[in-house]
C-alpha cells in the first residue's frame, strides 16, 4: 500500500510516493575523506541502477553514492509510475537517426527492459509492480487523426508495433473513459511504485557493498583520473565519477545547455471504492494516455487512487530550477477539471496530493549513455519523462561500459550519442515558451468541438522533433 507521507517539510511533499526514510532511518552526510572506484553523483534511478549493475558484475568495486537530498527526491521519486517500453523519440525518428534495424534492436532492449525490472522486483520483494499493458485513447473525434497517425508511424518506422488498434466498445471494456472515439492498446508495459522501487533498489545497491550518503550535494565535481566530487562536509576521490543528474545538470557549469528543463506536474485522488472503479471498468493497473499535444498520463495506484498528470508549467529563464515551479495553481486545476471530463460519474472523488517533478529533454530528444575514461566521467541522461524504464537500461549498459563487459546493450545506438546543445537565451525561452502556448490552445479548439491539429504548424514540427 503507499503511505501518505505527512510528517515532513513542504518542499518533501511531493515524496508521497517516497517513504518518509529508509529502511534503518535517515542515511548520514558524507564526512571525511573516501577513496572509491567509482562515485555516483544523483540518488535516482540512473544512479542506483549504475551502482547496482555495476556492483553485481564487478562485486569488489568500492561505489559511493552522493545524493544532495535523499533517494529519490527528483524525478525518479515524483513520476506518474509507467514503466513503459517506450523513448519520447518514437520509432520514425529513432529510425531516421540510427537506420530501421537499429531501431529495432533499441526497441528489443527496451522491451526486455520492462520485464528485468519485473523480475527485480520479484527477486527483492518489492510490492507495486504490475504489468497491465499501455491504453492511448482518442476522447473526441478531434483526437482520432494523433491516433492514426501514431499507428501509421508505427506501421512504417521499421520496427515491430506493440500496438493494436482497438474499436471504442473494446476499450471502454479496459477503461470506461467519457468521449472516447478509439484506442490503442498495448500488453508492453507496467505500472511501478516507484517509491518502493527506489527504496528497495538503494537497499540492494547496499546490501551488494555501496555507500549511499543522503544530504551530501556535490559543490565542487574536478573530473579527471582521479577524480575529486567535494560535498560540504567531505570528499571522495576516484577513478571515475558518473553523473545521474538528469534536469539537474543544468545546474553545473558547461551544461547549461545540454538538457531542457520541463515541469510535470501530478494530482492524486483519495483511494475509491471498488464500486467506484468497477463504475468504470479499471479493474487492473494500465497506463492510460490520450492523444492531446501537452500530453497527459493517468494511472491507478496500489491503494485504489487515480494518478493524473501532464506538462503545463511555463518553462522559466535560463533554465531555472525552484521549489515554485513544482507547483503552478492552473495547470493543477487543469489536471482536476480533465479527470472529471475523463469520469463525470466520479466527479464528486477528492483529491489530497498535488506535486510536481522536473524532467530532462535533450535538444533531439534522444537518450544517451556515454563513457570518457581520459576524463574520468560517465553519464546517462535525457529521458524526456520516459526514464522508469530507460534509467535502467541505460544504469545498467552504462555499468558494462565501466567494468569493460561487450554487450548487445553496449553496440546500441545511444551509447556514445551526442545530442546539439540547445540555443542560447533569449532565444530558448521565447522558443519553448511559443511553442508551451501554441500546443495549449490547439488542445483547447479540439477539446471545444473544433477542426483537429493540421501537423503543420510551427509549434507541431517543432514539438514533434
Amino acid at each position: 500500500m503507499i503511505s501518505a507521507v505527512t510528517h515532513v517539510p513542504p518542499r518533501l511533499a511531493p515524496g508521497f510516493w517516497v517513504s518518509d526514510s529508509p529502511p534503518g532511518g535517515p542515511r548520514t552526510p558524507l564526512q571525511g575523506s573516501r577513496r572509491a572506484d567509482v562515485v555516483v553523483v544523483g540518488g535516482g534511478f540512473t544512479g542506483l541502477w549504475t551502482a547496482y549493475h555495476l556492483l553485481r558484475l564487478e562485486p569488489t568495486a568500492k561505489v559511493v553514492v552522493l545524493e544532495r537530498e535523499r533517494v529519490g527526491f527528483g524525478a525518479s521519486g515524483r513520476n506518474g509510475s509507467w514503466c513503459v517500453p517506450e523513448l519520447n523519440a518514437g520509432p520514425a525518428l529513432l529510425a531516421r537517426h540510427f537506420g530501421a534495424a537499429r531501431a529495432a534492436e533499441l526497441h528489443g532492449a527496451m522491451r526486455a527492459t520492462v520485464d528485468e525490472i519485473g523480475l527485480f522486483c520479484s527477486r527483492e520483494g518489492i510490492e507495486g509492480y504490475e504489468k497491465a499493458g499501455v491504453l492511448l485513447v482518442a476522447r473526441g473525434r478531434g483526437q482520432l487523426p494523433a491516433l492514426e497517425a501514431t499507428q501509421l508511424e508505427w506501421e512504417q518506422g521499421g520496427v515491430s508495433s506493440p500496438y493494436q488498434r482497438i474499436g471504442a466498445d473494446e476499450a471502454e471494456r479496459k477503461l470506461a473513459v467519457h468521449g472516447l472515439e478509439g484506442a490503442l492498446y498495448s500488453p508492453e508495459g507496467a505500472s511501478v511504485h516507484p517509491g518502493k522501487l527506489l527504496t528497495g533498489l538503494a537497499a540492494a545497491v547496499e546490501r551488494m557493498g555501496g555507500e549511499i550518503y543522503e544530504g551530501s550535494g556535490v559543490t565542487s565535481l574536478q573530473a579527471g583520473t582521479p577524480a575529486t566530487a567535494r560535498t560540504g562536509l567531505g570528499e571522495v576521490t576516484a577513478d571515475l565519477v558518473v553523473l545521474g543528474l538528469e534536469a539537474y545538470l543544468t545546474q553545473l557549469p558547461g551544461w547549461h545547455r545540454a538538457i531542457l528543463p520541463v515541469y510535470s506536474l501530478i494530482e492524486l485522488t483519495e483511494p475509491l471504492s471498488e464500486t467506484q472503479l468497477a463504475s468504470v471498468n479499471w479493474r487492473r493497473r494500465i497506463c492510460v494516455s490520450s492523444m492531446r499535444l501537452t500530453v497527459d498520463y493517468l494511472a491507478l495506484t496500489p491503494d485504489r487512487r487515480i494518478l493524473i498528470g501532464g506538462r503545463g508549467a511555463p518553462y522559466g529563464y535560463g533554465s531555472a530550477l525552484s521549489e515554485d515551479r513544482e507547483r503552478h495553481p492552473a495547470t493543477h486545476e487543469g489536471l482536476r477539471a480533465m479527470f472529471r471530463e475523463w469520469f463525470p460519474d466520479l466527479a464528486e472523488v477528492r483529491f489530497t496530493h498535488s506535486w510536481g517533478g522536473v524532467l530532462g529533454m535533450p535538444r533531439d530528444w534522444m537518450p544517451q549513455v556515454r563513457l570518457d575514461r581520459s576524463r574520468g566521467l560517465g553519464i546517462a541522461y535525457g529521458y524526456t519523462g520516459h526514464g522508469v524504464a530507460t534509467t535502467h537500461l541505460l544504469g545498467r549498459t552504462l555499468a558494462e561500459l565501466i567494468a569493460g563487459r561487450e554487450s548487445e546493450r553496449t553496440q546500441l545506438p545511444l551509447v556514445g550519442h551526442r545530442s546539439p546543445p540547445w540555443e542560447p537565451e533569449p532565444l530558448r525561452w521565447m522558443a519553448v515558451r511559443y511553442v508551451q502556448r501554441q500546443l495549449a490552445g490547439l488542445d483547447s479548439r479540439v477539446a471545444r468541438g473544433g477542426r483537429p491539429p493540421s501537423g503543420r504548424t510551427v509549434a507541431e514540427r517543432l514539438a514533434a522533433h
